[in-house]
């Protein structure tokens, strides 16, 4: 007996819609999503089980290395820009449009005022290396404020409502963090929050 043979038939699906919804999905995300700024220098927070977010806007962000070093900034390019020329007018330090150009894309504020032309003048890639060892100056002038002061003052000026928000490393030791706590208690800047990492597992138990 002969056999049937059975006409085999593509299947074929129409992957249009599907396509047009991936897109979409992927329009949305890239217009809602927060990019992180990179930090001048690789910190990693302690754990804690605080669940408060660090507000997204309107933050000045101050880190803390383990060898103590102090930077800070905000997200927002407008503000870092008055801030600048703020600072610069204060020092007496004069700056050109490539340098200007490189502050504003810069992710924090970490060289001392007296440096911080040449640290500018920098190729991107060498600025890169050069603000590992640098770091705002903690030490009053002449009796007064101190550069990383001088820096939170400008900011407030800038932004009444700038808010503060310190990150250490988890190998930071004490001494500098208290350091740093008393030079913002010292301008009456005692309303701060510290970023640290989620414990998961401390919270689960």
């Amino acid at each position: 007996m002969a056999k049937i043979k059975i006409q085999k038939k593509d299947i074929w699906i129409d992957m249009t819609p599907m396509s047009d919804v991936m897109t979409l999905l992927l329009c949305f995300f890239m217009l809602t999503s927060t990019f992180l700024t990179p930090e001048p220098v690789q910190v990693t927070a302690p754990n804690s089980v605080s669940e408060l977010k660090i507000p997204e806007q309107d933050v000045l962000n101050v880190l803390v290395t383990p060898e103590g070093r102090v930077f800070c900034g905000t997200e927002n390019k407008n503000n870092m820009q008055a801030m600048l020329d703020a600072m610069t007018d204060k020092f007496g330090v004069q700056l050109n449009p490539t340098q200007v150009k490189h502050f504003r894309e810069d992710a924090m504020v970490g060289a001392p005022m007296g440096q911080l032309a040449n640290y500018l003048s920098l190729d991107p890639e060498k600025m890169t290396e050069a603000i590992q060892k640098l770091g705002l100056p903690l030490d009053s002038i002449k009796g007064g404020k101190s550069e990383f002061q001088e820096w939170v003052s400008t900011a407030r000026e800038v932004n009444p409502d700038i808010k503060i928000a310190i990150k250490c490393d988890s190998k930071t030791p004490y001494s500098a963090i208290k350091k740093l706590m008393s030079e913002l208690q010292d301008m009456s800047e005692n309303r701060f929050q510290l970023i640290t990492n989620l414990d998961v597992k401390r919270l689960s138990d």
